[in-house]
């Protein structure tokens, strides 16, 4: 049965545990005893796909199976486990002898008491066959609970705070941590891609410079969002997410007091604020053995344009690299989206309207067209008003007519779900803004 083989590898693992406690990893004891509970594992990965070990309260389970007369003796596990915010174990059936050992000795030695930084650790020694986590809670719609959403904003909070770290490194010469890098992009590229909306929203933001960190991290969502939707494979999206957090890098060595002046900049600020790709790209060179070389390409091209007649000024023809057009036109979209001293926002259809002016001048056609059958006119969580005078929240986007989402009316006599391509009879009239004419209708994005 498969609960028996379950008693019996986690006997093996807390054995291998224990043995370890004792002699040093490497040890012949500790040897013999991980080559038990790998055996084990492997006698229940050879019949499935994965195994899940949970924790529910002072107690161990898996599937429908919880093991008492096992519980007691893995306690300092499930101790260790929880202070660290853990409460599940999955092994993928591709799981090795040494992967195993890598979380036995983690277990034994790190002092960590944060499940990010245990996730790091399993990201960075590359043990793609086992992950920890918590338990979702799924809500009765099957969407996320607001706990999990409570969490996805804390989580892009840390990531935030791990952003403006990263960054003051490169800005002050110090040795880029690369690892924690590749660790904040591939946690974007698994947790916060798909939802990118909720992100945008979060108004309150632990950062020094609030306009600069909100912006290159939305920048880098949007830019691995699109990257996937295009069809670049996981690396790639990931190279590009990191090149879009350092696009603005060289702002951040111009005075606060210019990039954020309310009201027109003089010549001499316009012409430092335009240096600022310059500036990026000279600092991102000093990092081409750990960044590689795209960040320094993408700093200096991004405004660049794609008929070059932008800036800076360059004195023989090329076209940007494709990674400086998608980080140029998510740059671009995400600065029109947010409030600033010197503007306000501007809603979702004319973002639409005044980007398209630009076709063909500083973004090709076919490139921006597919953002904006991806992002819709309207993107998912917008709140708008229908030609028949309904509110409705747009629910999602049809890439084959970006005019026509699927919306969810929660004020007038339709209600419920429709769907613009099929019902001709309504239209989208105008977006309504959340802290605004909208604010009343925010409980129902």
């Amino acid at each position: 049965m498969q609960s028996n083989k379950v008693s019996v590898f986690l006997k093996d693992f807390i054995s291998c545990w224990q043995v370890g406690r004792i002699y040093e990893i490497g040890h012949p004891q500790f040897m013999e005893s991980l080559s038990r509970a790998y055996d084990s594992l492997k006698a229940i990965l050879s019949e499935n796909e994965d195994l899940v070990l949970g924790i529910f309260g002072e107690e161990l389970a898996s599937g429908d199976e919880v093991f008492f007369d096992l519980s007691q003796k893995v306690s300092p596990i499930i101790k260790s486990l929880k202070s660290r915010g853990i409460e599940k174990i999955s092994f993928k059936r591709g799981v090795n002898r040494q992967e195993l050992a890598k979380l036995i000795y983690f277990l034994l030695t790190s002092k960590s008491e944060s499940l990010d930084e245990f996730q790091e650790y399993l990201y960075i020694e590359g043990m793609r066959n086992i992950s920890v986590g918590k338990i979702k809670a799924i809500d009765e719609a099957g969407g996320d609970s607001e706990t999990e959403k409570k969490g996805k904003i804390q989580q892009y909070e840390k990531t935030l705070d791990r952003i403006a770290q990263i960054l003051d490194e490169a800005v002050n010469k110090e040795s880029i941590n690369t690892l924690q890098l590749k660790f904040v992009t591939n946690g974007i590229m698994d947790s916060l891609v798909g939802n990118y909306q909720l992100f945008f929203k979060l108004l309150k933001v632990k950062s020094y410079d609030t306009i600069t960190f909100t912006h290159l991290l939305n920048v880098s969502i949007l830019s691995m969002y699109f990257s996937h939707k295009l069809g670049f494979n996981r690396q790639d999206c990931i190279s590009i997410g990191v090149a879009a957090l350092f696009h603005d890098i060289g702002k951040l060595y111009i005075a606060k007091k210019i990039v954020q002046k309310a009201g027109r900049l003089d010549e001499e600020e316009f012409s430092a604020i335009k240096n600022h790709a310059v500036l990026g790209a000279q600092i991102l060179l000093k990092y081409v053995d750990s960044l590689t070389i795209l960040p320094a390409v993408v700093a200096f091209e991004h405004h660049l344009r794609y008929d070059l007649g932008g800036y800076p000024k360059v004195f023989f023809p090329r076209r940007p690299h494709i990674a400086s057009l998608i980080v140029h036109i998510c740059d671009e979209y995400d600065a029109l989206s947010q409030r600033r001293s010197y503007k306000q926002d501007y809603p979702p259809e004319k973002i639409y309207k005044l980007m398209n002016i630009y076709r063909e001048k500083k973004f090709p056609s076919g490139l921006l067209d597919k953002f904006f059958r991806i992002m819709g006119v309207w993107p998912k969580g917008t709140i708008v008003r229908l030609d028949n005078g309904e509110v409705a929240i747009v629910r999602e986007e049809d890439e084959e007519d970006m005019f026509s989402p699927k919306v969810e009316v929660v004020s007038g006599n339709t209600k419920g779900i429709v769907d613009l391509k099929t019902n001709r009879t309504i239209k989208i009239q105008s977006s309504l803004n959340p802290l605004g004419e909208g604010k009343e209708y925010i409980e129902f994005v």
